[in-house]
C-alpha cells in the first residue's frame, strides 16, 4: 500500500468517479443517520443510557456554544454540532482496523476502500466553503444587506481600505480552516502507515492514541472556530449610539 495525496477513486460512474474518501464520507453519513433514528425512536421519561449520553453532549456543547454566542445560540447551534460530529466521526473512523488495509490491487499497489474523508483536501475544502457560505447567509438575515455591506464597502478611504483587507481576511479563512483540518489528518494518517509497516504490534498504540486526540481536536478547532466567525458577523457592525 501506498500513501496517497489525492483520494483514489474505487469506481467509475460514468463521468463520476466515487473515491474511497467519499465512501468514508457516506459511510460516517450512515452512523449519523443511524444514531439519531435510534435515539428518536427510544425517547422515554426516563432516559436509557444513549438518550442520557447524547442529552449530556448535546447540553454541554449547546452551553459551550451559549457562552460564545449568547442569544444567538440557537440558531449557531447547529451548525457548530453538526461540523462537530462529522469531522469527529470521520477522522476516527479512518482510525478503525481494517480501514485502509481492505482494498484491491491497482498496479501492485494496495487501493484501500476507504480511507478518512478529511485526508482529502476536496472533503476539507467542502466543509470550509460551506462553513464560510453559511457564516454570510446568517449575516445578512441577522443585521441586514446594509449593514452587511458596510462591512466591506465604504465612501471613507480608510473604511474601505479596512473592508478590503476584511475581503482578503474571508478568503483566508476558507484556506485556513482547510488546509489546518486536512494537514493535520493526513500527516498522522502518513504517521500511522509509516510506524505500522515497520513496526506491527505494540509500537504503534501510542501513536493512534496521539491520533484519536488530534482527530478530537481538529473536529473541535474547525467547529468552535465556525461559531466564532459566525458570532461575530452576526453583530452588527454598527452599534448604535447610547445616550
Amino acid at each position: 500500500m501506498h500513501s496517497s495525496f489525492a483520494a483514489e477513486s474505487v469506481v467509475q460512474i460514468g463521468i463520476f468517479k466515487v473515491t474511497n474518501a467519499l465512501i468514508n464520507a457516506l459511510f460516517v453519513d450512515i452512523i449519523i443517520i443511524a444514531i439519531c433514528y435510534l435515539v428518536a425512536k427510544n425517547i422515554k421519561l426516563i432516559p436509557g443510557y444513549l438518550q442520557n449520553a447524547t442529552e449530556l453532549i448535546i447540553h454541554s456543547f449547546y452551553e459551550m456554544t451559549e457562552s460564545v454566542a449568547q442569544e444567538k445560540a440557537k440558531i449557531i447551534f447547529p451548525f457548530f454540532m453538526s461540523f462537530f460530529i462529522f469531522i469527529l466521526l470521520s477522522n476516527w473512523t479512518a482510525l478503525l482496523p481494517g480501514v485502509t488495509s481492505i482494498g484491491f490491487f491497482k498496479d501492485h499497489e494496495l487501493v484501500p476502500l476507504m480511507r478518512g474523508a478529511t485526508s482529502d483536501l476536496n472533503t476539507t475544502l467542502g466543509l470550509a466553503l460551506v462553513s464560510i457560505a453559511a457564516t454570510h447567509i446568517m449575516s445578512i438575515r441577522a443585521v441586514g444587506v446594509k449593514d452587511y455591506l458596510s462591512r466591506y464597502i465604504s465612501l471613507n478611504p480608510i473604511n474601505l481600505f479596512i473592508g478590503i483587507l476584511e475581503i482578503i481576511s474571508e478568503i483566508t479563512k476558507v484556506i485556513s480552516l482547510s488546509f489546518r483540518l486536512f494537514g493535520n489528518i493526513f500527516a498522522g494518517e502518513i504517521v500511522l502507515f509509516t510506524v505500522s509497516g515497520i513496526f506491527a504490534f505494540l509500537f504503534p498504540i501510542p501513536f493512534l492514541t496521539l491520533e484519536i486526540i488530534v482527530g478530537l481536536v481538529q473536529a473541535l478547532v474547525f467547529s468552535m472556530l465556525t461559531m466564532a466567525f459566525m458570532a461575530i458577523l452576526t453583530t452588527p457592525h454598527h452599534q448604535p449610539d447610547h445616550a
